[in-house]
């Protein structure tokens, strides 16, 4: 019997050591906070006063975020828009998962300019301004592609 107890004992003292020394590492740990890059962005032409943007948001931190709207000077309404069942409609935000990605693509969720001040021709820039619940804002230049622009189909 006191064999068994000693081997338990030091099974747990090594299972104790292992998970210390795990916890101990030298690799860099997170901050905690979002880490959140633009890419893929753009804008198909408007061919009327209104337009939609398109872009991916990738966070690398080990916390979510939330694109909460979206600023821009070519119009003083711009909203983010959901797709579900084939219909849009305006939502307050949009999570961003940590380790993850938002998408805003043709078909699915976007951002939406309506009203447009000017009617931007493809291979101009419109200027936007991402804005988040817990990260700064990230200025982005959307490409203007031609209407029919569709990155998946490339």
């Amino acid at each position: 019997m006191n064999r068994r107890t000693t081997a338990l004992s030091a099974a747990v003292a090594l299972a104790a050591s292992l998970a210390l020394t795990g916890c101990s590492s030298d690799a860099p740990a997170g901050d905690g906070k979002p880490e959140l890059k633009v890419s893929g962005a753009f804008m198909p032409q408007p061919v009327m006063d209104m337009a939609g943007g398109f872009l991916t948001i990738t966070n690398d931190g080990d916390t979510a975020d939330r694109l909460t709207s979206v600023t821009s000077p070519i119009s003083d309404d711009v909203t983010i828009h959901e797709t579900k069942n084939q219909k849009m409609q305006e939502v307050k935000f949009f999570e961003i998962p940590a380790n993850g990605k938002l998408s805003l693509a043709r078909g699915g969720n976007h951002i939406m300019f309506m009203s447009l001040k000017e009617k931007p021709e493809r291979g101009d820039k419109v200027s936007v301004e991402l804005h988040f619940e817990k990260s700064d804002p990230i200025k982005v230049d959307l490409p203007v592609e031609a209407a029919n622009h569709n990155p998946k189909q490339h």
